[in-house]
């Protein structure tokens, strides 16, 4: 095979080992595994040749553990007013969540659905203590403290892989270092801070209210209405006057991946929300129905959908004649924007050619 093709092929191989697997792909997960060995492999020998840029992160192992517990506490808190549960002093406390329920019936309610919510989710499973006089305290245990580090740190390698793709970065290498570590390598490319400043900033992503008292292109023109600003779509540069106030942001997101709508079969940015935001989004929803909603990620609308019911389900979708790629793309840049805490950067350094024989 002629060298430049094999670059050429492996650059492809790298650019699909960024996509998340689709729903019904039994094999995605060992497929991107081997993918990705395969394409360290080359970068390790053009790595020799060339030298290059070494950089590690760190994930924010502190910040997990916060987002996970505060998520626990949501949940209890929605079980408990789902079930009708009396209780109080709900807190979180040295890393655990508190509640006291006088009820052992109640207790006992809570317990067995919090279970039932976890059977089958490795990272959901739940140590639960309790004091005999009503309190309890539950926690992660450590195999789902565990999981959920594997579960972010392959977050933040995906995050990674797309972000120095859509820099233009195709020849890389990004791979789990310990438990709590990436390793990004990059042949031929000796400034490594050139990389590192894509990471320095955390992805911003806001759902805003679209103001309609003014066309918005007269608003860009002119001086737009006091708390809004005219921002431009992320495809079509068409001008948008929004709220400077972000209603919803990134961290409310739980999920978000790439799919395909159900009816028209074109793909879409699915995404979904924690249980705070579930509550702000139905709530917003309620009160604007009838009225745009504008999606914003980095200062650039990619979607602003009219709300045509309240939405209380928690979940939405991003569409508006996508690629698969770019439905890909704005999943992976929401993930990134809820990503509990930042990546902490441990090392960049410049790697020489290995001495020739």
């Amino acid at each position: 095979m002629h060298r430049s093709n094999f670059i050429t092929r492996l650059r492809v191989a790298l650019a699909m080992a960024a996509a998340i697997a689709m729903p019904g792909a039994a094999s995605a997960d060992a497929q991107l595994d081997k993918m990705r060995a395969k394409v360290a492999a080359f970068i390790a020998e053009k790595m020799e040749k060339l030298g290059g840029s070494r950089v590690v992160y760190r994930v924010d192992t502190d910040g997990l553990r916060e987002a996970v517990v505060a998520e626990l506490r949501d949940d209890v808190y929605k079980t408990l007013r789902e079930g009708r549960i009396a209780f109080s002093g709900l807190a979180i406390r040295d890393g655990r969540v508190e509640v006291n329920i006088p009820d052992a019936k109640g207790r006992e309610q809570l317990t067995r659905k919090l279970a039932s919510a976890a059977e089958g989710l490795p990272t959901h499973a739940l140590a639960v203590t309790g004091s005999g006089d009503g309190l309890i305290r539950l926690a992660p245990t450590e195999a789902a403290s565990a999981a959920r580090l594997h579960e972010l740190v392959d977050d933040c390698i995906a995050m990674i892989e797309q972000r120095l793709k859509d820099a233009g970065v195709t020849l890389a290498s990004v791979q789990p270092e310990g438990t709590d570590r990436i390793r990004i390598f990059l042949p031929g490319m000796t400034e490594p801070e050139r990389i590192t400043a894509i990471f320095a900033r955390k992805v911003k992503v806001s759902f805003r209210q679209v103001d309609l008292s003014m066309p918005a292109e007269q608003a860009q023109r002119g001086a737009p209405p006091d708390g809004t600003e005219v921002l431009l779509g992320i495809k079509d540069n068409k001008p948008y006057l929004v709220a400077k106030h972000s209603a919803l942001d990134g961290d409310d997101i739980s999920y978000a991946g790439p799919g395909f709508a159900s009816g028209t079969k074109e793909p879409v940015a699915s995404f979904r929300f924690n249980g705070r935001g579930t509550r702000r989004f139905a709530h917003i929803t309620s009160e604007n129905v009838g009225k745009p909603f504008a999606i914003v990620l980095d200062d650039k609308v990619v979607s602003a959908p009219e709300i045509r019911e309240p939405i209380t389900g928690g979940s939405g979708q991003i569409s508006g004649n996508l690629t698969l790629e770019e439905a890909n793309s704005i999943a992976m840049m929401l993930r990134a924007a809820s990503l509990p805490g930042r990546l902490g950067l441990v090392e960049q350094q410049v790697v020489q050619p290995a001495a020739k024989p």
